[in-house]
């Protein structure tokens, strides 16, 4: 009905059922019968017709009154949004995690802004999951598994998790040549779940196995520098310990046993249609990460 509404509006201003057709690039005959239409819906005669003659009835007059000025301002402002959708330009709100973000992903950032100059990206950075519709954010990268319905989410990468454990501790405490000898180690735990869910990449089975920590924090970059200055042994995402593995500063523990793959997704709220800007990133972080090993479930080697 709102589009009828539109067309009579445009009849009103053209006062000519032609005149709008031809404004609208429309066939006469629809004008006509859309006209119809609206008339029959709304109980009314809005316009008298003759073959010499355009006038509004009483009652069209009434409606052109109250209608024009609502149906210009909202195509007025439906024009600009689609154009604003539709440019490689403006603000961009976009959420990601804090580590990856200034470690492993920091050029990927640095080389959008630089190759975008005209995008306005704003980067909110953090560990937990901003809420994307109250925060207004426009797009977010993540990992782990998603489970919120109110998103969309495209998968474009996952990161393998390996145990890593300072050169200086090894030589020191020895280095584990199986499961059960992470028992006589100190282990750093990432998170307070009790338990490590590994898989042998040789034999591809599952283990889950039950240990006590020693050292149990929430944050990777804090487990990380525990790990660094010889603290134990922790189960870490590669993304994290792969430039200090190539540096020789951290060494793979039990390297055919790996942890959980934590998958990686842009995702971003349903019933957006993503702008022009958000798609022109996506695109970006999708060749970025496709380049990159670690990124695509790879381990250092």
């Amino acid at each position: 009905m709102l589009d009828d509404i539109s067309l009579f509006v445009h009849i009103a201003q053209c006062r000519s059922l032609s005149a709008a057709a031809g404004r609208l690039n429309v066939p006469a005959a629809t004008v006509t019968r859309r006209l119809k239409r609206l008339e029959e819906t709304l109980g009314v005669r809005l316009v008298h017709r003759s073959a010499r003659k355009f006038t509004l009835t009483s009652e069209g007059e009434a409606y052109y009154r109250s209608l024009a000025e609502l149906m210009f301002q909202a195509e007025n402002t439906l024009e600009g949004l689609n154009a604003d959708l539709h440019k490689i330009r403006g603000p961009l709100r976009v959420a990601a995690p804090t580590n990856a973000s200034i470690g492993i992903l920091s050029p990927m950032w640095s080389d959008f802004v630089k190759q975008h100059p005209e995008i306005r990206l704003s980067l909110g950075l953090s560990n937990d999951n901003r809420d994307l519709r109250e925060d207004r954010f426009d797009l977010a990268l993540r990992f782990g598994a998603q489970s919120d319905p109110a998103l969309y989410q495209k998968r474009i990468g996952s990161v393998a998790t390996m145990m890593v454990a300072a050169p200086k501790y090894l030589t020191e405490n020895g280095e584990p040549k199986e499961l059960d000898d992470l028992r006589h180690h100190k282990l750093i735990w990432v998170s307070s779940l009790p338990h490590w869910q590994l898989r042998n990449t040789g034999t591809a089975s599952e283990e889950t196995i039950y240990l006590n920590a020693d050292i149990a924090v929430d944050d990777i970059t804090l487990a990380r520098q525990f790990v660094a200055d010889g603290h134990g042994i922790a189960l870490l995402p590669v993304t994290e310990t792969s430039s200090a593995i190539d540096a020789g500063r951290l060494r793979i523990v039990l390297p055919k046993w790996t942890g959980q793959l934590r998958n990686a997704y842009l995702v971003w709220p349903t019933g957006r249609l993503l702008s022009a800007r958000a798609k022109c990133l996506c695109d970006h972080i999708e060749a970025f990460m496709a380049a990159r090993k670690v990124l695509q479930g790879g381990v250092p080697l």
